[in-house]
């Protein structure tokens, strides 16, 4: 077999259908194919009939039926023009069952083999639409109506000229020819509407992965992003900046990270900060706060940027003690025996997105400053905050006499070092 037979046999078997079809393309093609296929082994089936009860004329018809058909099917798989393969089947599909019956004479003697001519309005609505099927329905109607006409006018002549077949033989064929079309009809709606079933079903699976693939972007970008800045972002707001009057900022830096992890691979170093992070990152969601970046071995937490926790600055403080506690009883979590330093600035900040690509939400202001400040400047394994925090937090919290930093760029800054929460006694 040449490689153009290959090719053309190929084209038979995929019935013209391309990479570039449309679902709804698909399947008027699989579906034009599929009653081709029906009508033509309907067609050999009354050949069969007509040669065995020796009615050759009668029998010309469906081979010249069947031949046409399956003509016209090998010249589609050839050229693949689809629009002349469906304008030309369903054309034979109307014509055809009528001039086979004026050629047997009438309604009565042709068993009603013009009702195979309903299949070319039925198909239009399946291979064209509601609209452009109207046409083709006014057509058989008409064809019908013009039979009726010269049968009543022609009456005597058509009867004398009719092919003779026997009375039981023309009742036999009408049962067959309303059975084989209602057939036709019938199993061409169950494929139409089962492989749009199909079709629906892809679908809808192929939503509920874009879905799932929607739901998972909108997770990443919540893992960046607060919520609501997530959600202007979503609407393209191009620049997003926000004044607060009252946040509380929280810094945290690993002490010595430098000379930790002189001795450990890339690998060691990432698995070491992923296992504290996360864990600092889980304490953010449990306290209801924002994680706002890590900076190197340094993490930035804030409260207040939304109104889901009304009391973030006792969150902040509770938090901080949480994290210090973490480290020190957790060898899991904090296998190099890491400690940190923390730093807790309470006031106005402003908060927005930065850039166009890679962006990140950030902090700026006075307040944030003094945070990162007295965080470097702190002790190991002791939680500093500013006056202001200090205010908001020492009816619940245990804190040490107010001591004195001079800060870069603020000179001498009052810092208090948290001790932890009052008990219920110390604190009535």
């Amino acid at each position: 077999m040449t490689d153009s037979d290959s090719s053309f046999f190929h084209r038979l078997r995929t019935a013209g259908i391309t990479e570039h079809d449309s679902e709804d393309e698909r399947l008027n093609k699989t579906l034009l194919v599929f009653a081709t296929g029906l009508v033509t082994l309907a067609s050999t089936l009354w050949l069969a009939i007509y040669w065995s009860l020796g009615l050759r004329l009668s029998a010309s018809l469906p081979l010249a039926f069947g031949a046409t058909l399956t003509a016209n099917l090998l010249l589609y798989a050839h050229t693949g023009n689809f629009r002349l393969f469906r304008l030309s089947q369903l054309a034979l599909f109307l014509f055809f069952p009528f001039i086979a019956q004026w050629s047997l004479g009438n309604f009565l003697s042709a068993s009603g083999i013009l009702l195979w001519g309903l299949l070319a309005p039925v198909g239009a609505i399946l291979f064209l639409g509601v609209r452009e099927s109207a046409p083709w329905f006014a057509a058989y109607v008409a064809l019908i109506a013009l039979s009726g006409f010269f049968d009543w006018s022609l009456a005597d002549t058509a009867s004398r000229a009719a092919v003779a077949i026997p009375l039981r033989t023309s009742m036999v064929f009408f049962a067959l020819n309303f059975t084989a079309v209602s057939t036709i009809v019938y199993l061409l709606l169950r494929f139409s509407t089962r492989e749009k079933e199909t079709a629906r079903a892809r679908l809808t699976e192929a939503h509920a992965l874009l879905r799932a693939e929607q739901e998972r972007a909108e997770r990443l970008l919540l893992n960046i992003l607060p919520g609501p800045i997530a959600e202007r972002l979503k609407r393209n707001e191009e620049a997003i900046a926000d004044g607060f009057a009252d946040v509380t900022v929280m810094f945290v830096d690993i002490v010595d990270f430098t000379h930790v992890a002189e001795g450990m691979s890339p690998n060691q170093v990432f698995s070491m900060l992923n296992r504290v992070f996360s864990s600092f990152d889980d304490l953010a969601e449990r306290f209801g706060l924002d994680k706002i970046k890590t900076i190197g071995d340094a993490y930035m937490v804030a409260g207040g940027l939304d109104r889901r926790n009304p009391d973030y600055c006792a969150s902040i403080a509770e938090m901080a003690l949480a994290m210090r506690e973490l480290l020190r009883r957790d060898r899991v979590v904090n296998s190099a025996g890491l400690e940190i330093r923390i730093g807790i600035g309470t006031g106005p900040v402003v908060a927005g997105v930065v850039g166009k690509k890679k962006f990140i939400y950030d902090l700026w202001g006075d307040t944030v400053n003094i945070a990162s400040r007295i965080t470097s400047e702190g002790v190991p394994g002791m939680i500093q905050v500013d006056t202001t925090t200090y205010r908001r937090l020492r009816e619940r919290f245990q804190f040490h006499e107010p001591q004195t930093l001079y800060l870069k760029g603020k000179g001498d800054t009052t810092v208090y070092r948290m001790i932890g929460k009052k008990t219920q006694a110390a604190a009535q």
